[in-house]
């Protein structure tokens, strides 16, 4: 376990969170499913209460308090990806069953969580040492919901 895990709250559904944040990431893994040993404010004995799981690597934990919880933007998930492939298997994948679109390739999924789906491609792009190029790259995201590796090369070409 690390140090420091982010621990994320659901009504009920962290298992079937985790379960769907998994299927879309390798090196990604359920490692523990912690069944609550009494009644709870949120559930009964025997319900699953808490986990451990693994994205990509990093630790997280998830736990079913009983009521939904209330996210906000102050907090995201930034995933960087490697190609328009990736980034749209993940945007796709998080927005399944309910989440909604946000603008510069953000999203929350259907339990309110919010991501950054970010291209490696953007963030070298927002590095070049031209501020012009800098520019125009920000300018074309700003118009962008999911991000469109090919529109801000092109945006960046001028």
């Amino acid at each position: 376990m690390q140090k420091i895990s982010p621990c994320l709250w659901y009504a009920h559904d962290a298992v079937t969170a985790a379960k769907l944040y998994v299927s879309l990431l390798p090196n990604s893994k359920i490692d523990k499913i912690q069944m609550s040993p009494s009644d709870y404010p949120g559930g009964k004995e025997g319900d699953e209460l808490y986990l451990e799981f693994t994205l990509a690597g990093q630790s997280f934990q998830a736990i079913n308090g009983g009521q939904p919880a209330q996210y906000s933007h102050a907090l995201s998930l930034s995933i960087a990806t490697e190609d328009q492939a990736e980034t749209d298997k993940l945007w796709d994948g998080l927005l399944a069953d309910g989440g909604r679109e946000q603008q510069c390739g953000w999203l929350s999924d259907r339990w309110g969580v919010n991501w950054q789906i970010v291209p490696k491609r953007l963030i070298e792009l927002n590095n070049d040492p031209d501020p012009d190029v800098r520019r125009r790259v920000n300018q074309a995201m700003l118009k962008m919901v999911k991000i469109d590796i090919a529109g801000i090369e092109k945006a960046a070409k001028g």
